[in-house]
């Protein structure tokens, strides 16, 4: 408990730091957005009655904890372009974005976990010689790049899937997962050789160990000693990797929705970002770091409750 409460602590303290930097980060950038929503022909005063209007002529430090107060109200405000509110925008492109990173998660654990152990059990062999190569290539190329070229060779040549054919969920929940699938294997794919490294070294390193050459001593097969004594304490630091890289899956879906055209979280932040409209980017970018520091705390207690050596 003490340990949690002390993550805790330390998460509320981050969010806040963040949240206050997010904030002034965008209030002291160039640009208007009252000019901006005046257009060209507005007047200083029309444009002075925006800045009223939206509360841009109050002091920073006030502004802020307004908007502060809105959020622990759950009132995200309003957004300066679109005629719904900064929560209406987010529920209905959030959803979609983190649907991607899940999916992407799932395939990073399927690929990397048997292909880990395959490599640690036939090490130096030709097949871990080749999937090492492999790993490296995959780990350099970034899933943007990954995402085009997918996106072409799957989708024009040989036509497996149509580009820009994106299925909402209302309508088919089948044809929103199946589009969801490509994408989701190009955001996977350096992060699974990534796992895929790391755990095929921690079961190399837990091969050596005491325990295992006592395993070996009573008879135990190959089999039986990696996946009944080494594989747990292998998959210590690969669960951290992971439960981190859920969040960087997160960045990456963003990135990739505008490869696949997909509705996502991306749609929203480009056009907001190109407008001015800060309601809806920092709300956004708040929620991401609220996300990513919920994951990673369940990530330490994930690793607490695995390895109970740790100390709070």
């Amino acid at each position: 408990m003490k340990y949690t409460l002390k993550k805790l602590t330390s998460m509320l303290i981050t969010l806040f730091v963040v949240s206050f930097l997010v904030f002034a980060a965008f209030a002291l950038i160039p640009g208007d957005p009252a000019r901006r929503m005046a257009g060209m022909e507005g007047t200083p005063e029309q444009i002075a009655a925006i800045r009223a209007r939206l509360g841009l002529d109050a002091p920073l430090v006030l502004r802020y904890f307004r908007w502060i107060g809105g959020l622990l109200k759950g009132d995200l405000g309003q957004s300066y372009i679109y005629p719904d509110s900064v929560w209406s925008l987010l529920s209905s492109t959030l959803p979609v974005t983190a649907a991607l990173a899940v999916i992407a998660f799932f395939f990073t654990m399927l690929l990397s976990f048997p292909v880990g152990v395959y490599s640690a059990k036939y090490e130096n062999s030709l097949p871990d010689r080749v999937l090492t190569v492999l790993n490296q290539v995959i780990m350099a190329v970034p899933p943007f790049l990954t995402g085009v070229l997918f996106s072409a060779f799957f989708g024009m040549v040989l036509h497996w899937f149509t580009p820009g054919a994106y299925v909402p969920f209302s309508k088919s929940a089948g044809g929103f997962f199946a589009y969801l699938l490509l994408p989701a294997f190009c955001i996977a794919l350096p992060k699974a050789a990534m796992a895929t490294k790391m755990l095929r070294a921690s079961m190399l390193e837990e091969s050596l160990s005491d325990y295992a050459r006592t395993a070996y001593s009573r008879g135990n097969t190959v089999d039986g000693v990696m996946y009944g004594h080494l594989l747990k304490n292998a998959s210590l630091p690969v669960v951290t990797f992971l439960g981190m890289s859920l969040t960087d899956m997160l960045i990456g879906s963003i990135v990739v929705e505008k490869i696949f055209d997909i509705p996502g979280l991306s749609s929203v932040l480009v056009n907001s970002i190109s407008n001015r409209d800060y309601p809806v980017v920092q709300a956004a970018i708040l929620l991401i770091a609220i996300i990513i520091m919920v994951v990673n705390l369940l990530t330490d207690l994930l690793y607490r409750l695995l390895d109970p050596r740790i100390e709070a």
